[in-house]
Formats: C-alpha cells, sequence, structure tokens
C-alpha cells in the first residue's frame, strides 16, 4: 500500500521500498487508463474538432507515457513490472491503488460532469491554485518520495531492460526514454507530477513543447465548470473559470459498470453483449501481457514491437467499446452498456 510504504521510517525506504513503491505506481498510472478512456469514447462528435475530446485524449496520452516512465524506474533498479495479473489489475468501482485519496472511487462510465470531477480529484494536488480542498496523499506526494529514495540511492541505476517509444506527435514531454542515471530519472518524475498537477504557482504544463496546456488536474476542472481557466489578477497572481464556455459535448449514455462487470452486477445480458464484453475483455488481457512483455524482453527490437503491439491493441477497443455503449440497458434507465475493462487469464 502507498500510504504504508510512504509511513515507514525514512531508513526503511531502501531497495526492497523503491522497488514495492515502484510497482505501486505501476498500477495506479494503469487504474487511472480505463476511465478516461470511457470519458473519451463516449464522445460522439470525435471528427468534429472537439476541445474535449482532444483534451482528455492528450490526458491519455499523458499517461501513458507515464507508465512507460514508471516501468523503465523499475526495470533500471532490477526490478521486473507486475501488468497482466489479477492480482495488481485494478477494478471497478473501487478505490484507487495503494490507498491514495482513499476517499474517492474510481468507476467505468460515459463522459458527465460528474465523472469529469471524479477524473479532476484523481490528478488533484495537495495545494492547487483553483478549487482548494484539502486532500489526503496525493499522487505527486507519492512521486516526490519515490525521487528521494532514487536521489538517496543512485547506485541502484544501471540502465538495463529500458524501453523506449517516441510519442513526440503528442508533443514534448510525452516520450518513454531510457533512465540510466539519477538525472533522467528526476526529469521523468518532474514530468509525470507536473502534467497531472501542474506547479505551485501555475496549473500550465510547464514543458516547452506544450505551450499554454494544461495540467490534467485544470483541465478537467474547466470541463467541469464549463470554462476556460484564466488569470484574472497579478498581484496577488490569480486564476478563476472566467473564460470562453466549454460546452460539453454529444455522448453515448454508458451507465456505470456494476462491481465484478454487468453480469455479476445482476444485470440482464444478452448474447450479443456478452459476446461483445468477452471479446472486449479478451483484447484488454492481451494488451496488458504485450506491456507485460516489453519490459521482459530480452532484446530492444522485441520490447518495442510488444509496445507497439499494446499501444495498437488500444486503439481497436474503441471499435467494441463504443458498440457497447450503442446498446440500451434493459431497466429503462436511457443508459447503454460500456467496456468493463476485467482482466481474464485466457488474455495472453
Amino acid at each position: 500500500m502507498i500510504v504504508e510504504l510512504m509511513q515507514m521510517p525514512a531508513e526503511e525506504h531502501d531497495e526492497v521500498w523503491l522497488k514495492n513503491a515502484l510497482q505501486q505506481a505501476i498500477m495506479l498510472e494503469l487504474a487511472t487508463l480505463p476511465p478516461y478512456l470511457c470519458g473519451l469514447w463516449s464522445i460522439e462528435d470525435q471528427d468534429q474538432g472537439s476541445d474535449v475530446f482532444a483534451a482528455i485524449q492528450e490526458v491519455v496520452f499523458d499517461e501513458m507515457s507515464h507508465l512507460g516512465l514508471v516501468c523503465n524506474m523499475l526495470t533500471t533498479i532490477g526490478g521486473v513490472p507486475r501488468i497482466a495479473d489479477a492480482s495488481v489489475v485494478p477494478k471497478y468501482p473501487g478505490p484507487l491503488p495503494g490507498g491514495v485519496r482513499p476517499e474517492l472511487t474510481v468507476s467505468l462510465a460515459g463522459l458527465t460532469r460528474e465523472t469529469v470531477d471524479m477524473f479532476s480529484q484523481i490528478e488533484r494536488p495537495d495545494a492547487p491554485v483553483v478549487d482548494p480542498e484539502k486532500v489526503h496523499t496525493s499522487i505527486g506526494d507519492f512521486y516526490s518520495e519515490i525521487l528521494e529514495v532514487f536521489r538517496s540511492h543512485q547506485g541502484l541505476i544501471t540502465g538495463v531492460r529500458q524501453v523506449i517509444r517516441d510519442m513526440s506527435s503528442h508533443g514534448k514531454g510525452n516520450d518513454v526514454v531510457a533512465l540510466t542515471s539519477f538525472d533522467d530519472v528526476e526529469a521523468a518524475v518532474e514530468i509525470i507530477k507536473e502534467q497531472g498537477e501542474g506547479t505551485a504557482v501555475s496549473p500550465e504544463n510547464p514543458f516547452p513543447g506544450k505551450p499554454g496546456e494544461l495540467a490534467h488536474f485544470y483541465c478537467f476542472r474547466e470541463i467541469f465548470h464549463g470554462r476556460k481557466l484564466i488569470q484574472v489578477s497579478e498581484d496577488p497572481r490569480r486564476f478563476d473559470f472566467q473564460g470562453d464556455e466549454i460546452p460539453m459535448p454529444r455522448t453515448l449514455p454508458m451507465g456505470t459498470v456494476p462491481g465484478g462487470g454487468w453480469a455479476q452486477g445482476r444485470v440482464p445480458v444478452s448474447a450479443e453483449v456478452k459476446e461483445l464484453l468477452e471479446t472486449f475483455n479478451r483484447s484488454y488481457s492481451s494488451l496488458l501481457h504485450f506491456l507485460e512483455g516489453a519490459w521482459q524482453a530480452d532484446q530492444p527490437n522485441e520490447a518495442a514491437k510488444l509496445l507497439n503491439k499494446s499501444v495498437g491493441q488500444m486503439f481497436q477497443l474503441q471499435g467494441t467499446a463504443q458498440q457497447l455503449m450503442r446498446i440500451p440497458l434493459p431497466d429503462g434507465s436511457g443508459k447503454n452498456y460500456g467496456p468493463e475493462f476485467r482482466y481474464i487469464e485466457t488474455g495472453g
């Protein structure tokens, strides 16, 4: 558990602590993708330049690169990421892995103001420049502690089994790069923290390849408030949601997936829906196997091939997900089915 790891005495923050913490971080990064993807895929006007679609899609690409960077952090100190494992794959609805934000329940549903609020709570920093609220352990807190342990144990960094992926088409700060020194690790941690939370004085992602782009928390708060976040005063520097209107796009009304999936949640499932759910879950499980295999491969070319397969598999999942999102639930609620993101052992 992340909270328990952070409560351990500093003298116990050693190699074993760091490997356990990074495995928890992998689970945490993985846990954000299914809810964000459900929101993204539920948007109907994806081909019409929806600002909301573009914003959430960029967050998804960022989270994918964060996952890759954390896996490289673990392998550079000799660890092996566990991803395709029923004991670590996140289940929905449920808490974030590791006890981060324990008051928050993360669920799978279509894009609404309620789900966008949930997204922003996942990314909430300790001291946001807008919408202040006291939180428990934040993701940023956790990464700060990981960096401090790397700082104290720089000799653990070996540069082994580093997977590289060029994602420059999505802006600077999105590449999955090799981590062969403490400086590399420090840069990766700062990317993860600042893309998610911003800085203490600005809501913007500070990387030069993404001028004007907001950190994830503020991006989601803009969508929630329906207004652009703008600076409203210089001294003191203050921001507020008083900019241009951001209309919510038309969406497919995906309902909230019950615990264990639709059938286990006692929702009737037709043969068509059952087949689509099984297809999606098998493909999702294969994606996780590809990801795990990439950081176990002996050759860089094989690792890159498996990583590319996982990314391609994710895009293929969208079609099946949207088929489900167009099938009404039988309860007359006006809501539709959606993907479950359940791991199955036969997915490899």
